[in-house]
């Protein structure tokens, strides 16, 4: 998987690299990995124009350094430094001895029209101790490098955001490409800041890091690991019976797709109990059908209640006293009361979309999306829960655990019903064997595999991603 530390435990372990490591040689190794990285970009240096955008630490001596590197390759170089007598002294000695030319900042229109007549901007501006947006010193310069036909490496992490949480409090860079040393920051895996770092390139520096990692995120061979898979000896029962509480007259259609969803993740069989029996059974003719309550409806190994339901509370309730995992999404999210869910001795996993959070935890759905990595963990903290916060950045979270990061979203999932053929899906793998952060994180990642592949740049429907997750389920598991 890859990894996330946040600021403080890289800066420990950065300090303790120092400590064996010459003088200089920890920046000389994420210098050259940024040159090598800009280089890459520009595709030819000789004879491309290059702006250097520095502040006053590592971040700006990295920029620095780099310039140096691009200026003997026959690079033009400019630094426009927004504190020349804060700028690294040794990086800045090191530019001008390679024939680049370094200034003050100055007059904002003539630095915008260096910047727009440039091939590449490096943004030193801000490293990863940076909190709020940018200094207003510098907003035109980040202004500057958007509106031109430059390329953008963010040196670390783009400057003006906040790279333990994503959030972006102000002006920021937007990066095409973002080179970070040592380890992913949470901010670059995270929107909204995930959306300034563009392509993320990591330069290995040596850190020794800890574990578990703040987050992670989950890559092809760890998924294809966590696939419940038959044995010879297997039968649909020991394979894993999901149970579906989903629909009503209103919303039948909730039903079909959850029930879609949960015909692709890996259960034997799946159970439905509720109002939309028959349009159920009419589209997926091999489900087990109950009209009756829960309790009634046969053994589970895990229940999925909430998509459609609308006031259903006593289905709800029922559901949650028994001891198998329980999904609990939608509708069910509101009549599920907190004692209930920390009361369960089997496990809970919490499926919200931003405004169902902020309801839950009783905020405004902005701060959910402004800080999704501090929501996330406060949902599966205050009901001693798995909680799986949907949007553009799905993360999973589970007390004592690293939050896990879903790496294949894409915008096509914001379309109706595409929520339910997750819970479906994640559902069928909990009954599979899954415990339930692996569950919510396979579900998701196959869930926004199967849209990527389906969709292929064009719109598509919940049910064509539930027809999708067979094709991703299969091309994970093959690694391709």
């Amino acid at each position: 998987m890859r990894t996330a530390y946040d600021v403080q435990t890289v800066r420990a372990a950065e300090r303790a690299l120092l400590d064996r490591l010459p003088e200089g040689e920890l920046m000389r190794r994420a210098a050259t990995g940024l040159a090598v990285v800009c280089a890459e970009v520009l595709g030819r240096v000789y004879g491309t124009r290059v702006v250097l955008l520095v502040g006053s630490g590592d971040n700006g001596g990295d920029a620095l350094y780099a310039g140096a590197a691009l200026a003997r390759r026959g690079a033009g170089v400019t630094a426009l430094l927004l504190s020349p007598e804060r700028a690294h002294p040794g990086g800045l000695a090191a530019l001008r001895a390679a024939g680049a030319a370094a200034a003050p900042v100055g007059d904002a229109d003539t630095a915008t029209a260096l910047i727009a007549r440039a091939d590449l901007v490096v943004d030193g501006i801000v490293g990863i101790g940076g909190s709020g947006g940018l200094r207003p010193a510098a907003v035109p310069l980040a202004e500057a490098a958007a509106a031109s036909r430059a390329a953008v490496v963010a040196v670390d992490l783009p400057s003006g955001v906040d790279a333990d949480s994503g959030r972006v409090r102000g002006a920021a860079v937007r990066a095409d490409v973002t080179v970070t040393f040592g380890t992913h920051k949470p901010g670059l895996l995270i929107d909204p800041a995930r959306e300034y770092a563009g392509v993320v390139r990591l330069v290995e520096i040596g850190l020794a890091l800890p574990v578990p990692p703040l987050l992670e995120a989950a890559q092809h061979a760890d998924i294809a690991a966590l696939l419940p898979r038959p044995s010879a000896e297997s039968d649909k029962y020991r394979r894993g019976v999901v149970g579906i509480v989903a629909g009503s007259e209103r919303y039948p259609g909730a039903a079909v797709l959850c029930v879609a969803g949960a015909q692709h993740g890996g259960a034997g069989a799946v159970r439905y109990a509720g109002h939309a029996a028959d349009a159920v059974v009419s589209r997926f003719p091999e489900t087990l059908v109950s009209q009756g309550p829960p309790a009634k409806a046969g053994r589970v190994q895990a229940w999925v209640v909430g998509p459609g339901l609308g006031d259903d509370a006593a289905a709800v309730e029922e559901v949650l006293a028994q001891s198998v995992p329980v999904l609990v999404d939608a509708d069910a999210l509101r009549l599920a009361p907190v004692g209930a869910v920390r009361a369960r001795s089997a496990p809970t996993l919490l499926t919200p979309h931003a405004g169902e959070a902020a309801a839950l935890l009783n905020t405004a759905r902005e701060e959910v999306e402004a800080a999704r990595l501090d929501a996330v963990r406060e949902l599966a903290a205050r009901y001693g829960a798995t909680a799986l916060l949907k949007g553009s950045t799905t993360l999973v979270a589970d007390e004592g655990a690293a939050v896990r990061v879903n790496p294949t979203g894409t915008p096509w999932l914001a379309t109706a019903g595409s929520g339910d053929v997750l819970s479906g899906v994640t559902g069928s793998l909990l009954a599979a064997g899954l415990d339930a952060r692996d569950a919510a994180t396979v579900g998701a990642y196959l869930h926004g595999l199967a849209a990527r592949e389906t969709a292929d740049a064009a719109p598509i429907g919940a049910l064509a991603v539930a027809a999708g997750l067979r094709a991703a389920w299969r091309g994970v598991a093959a690694g391709e």
